[in-house]
């Protein structure tokens, strides 16, 4: 008869937060979105945050796209040499659809609730002759670079993750508003931390990964 001396679980998560840019994103979740911009930009990004810009299709904002292929568009005139496209964790808030031409709130859906205004891919929309899917967040907080998912060669690449490193431990960002502070998701459903059963570390059972290890 044999002891079990191990517990612990690692589960492959993915959720809404990996949605395809066809399929509508779902208000108070995080998401993986991506921002293309130049090598200079994305340091002053990394270092110092997103800003507003002051106008766009979609009206003030960050513009974000689920569809890296749409960000590694960006900027449209500069060289292959100096682009860069961040890969972001968007924590989206309240969702509003934009999906023809003229919409009565294309820029104004902030001033109506709304934290992220979404085009999707393919609607027909002349201002979107890709016909890519696109994003716009109203506030810049809730736009974090996560890691790099473009650069012009891996020194760059090197050298802009340890930026984010850096940026990272420097912060002092607070969790997601309604996020469990273990697992890191939006609780949705509820759900509250408990004891481990083998070693009494406080979990939450929709943590990625916890492994424990009690003596016989």
């Amino acid at each position: 008869m044999s002891t079990v001396t191990f517990y612990g679980w690692e589960v492959d998560y993915d959720g809404d937060h990996h949605l395809k840019a066809e399929q509508e994103a779902k208000s108070g979740r995080l998401y993986t979105m991506y921002h293309g911009t130049t090598v200079q930009t994305a340091r002053t990004i990394i270092n110092n945050g997103f800003k507003q810009s002051p106008d766009g299709m979609l009206g003030p904002g960050v513009y974000v796209s689920r569809d890296q292929k749409k960000a590694e568009r960006y900027p449209l005139k500069s060289p292959v040499t100096d682009k860069v496209v961040l890969k972001l964790q968007v924590d989206i808030g309240k969702v509003k659809r934009i999906d023809t031409d003229n919409h009565p709130m294309q820029k104004t859906w902030h001033t109506q609730g709304y934290d992220t205004a979404w085009v999707p891919p393919n609607c027909g929309m002349r201002a979107v002759p890709s016909g890519l899917e696109e994003d716009c967040i109203w506030d810049p907080k809730r736009v974090e670079v996560a890691d790099i998912a473009l650069a012009p060669n891996t020194t760059l690449v090197a050298e802009l993750r340890q930026l984010i490193s850096q940026r990272k431990s420097q912060s002092t960002k607070p969790s997601v508003q309604g996020a469990c502070n273990l697992c890191k998701r939006t609780n949705d459903p509820t759900h509250v931390a408990q004891p481990c059963w083998g070693c009494g570390e406080n979990i939450c059972t929709f943590m990625a990964k916890h492994t424990c290890r009690v003596r016989p």
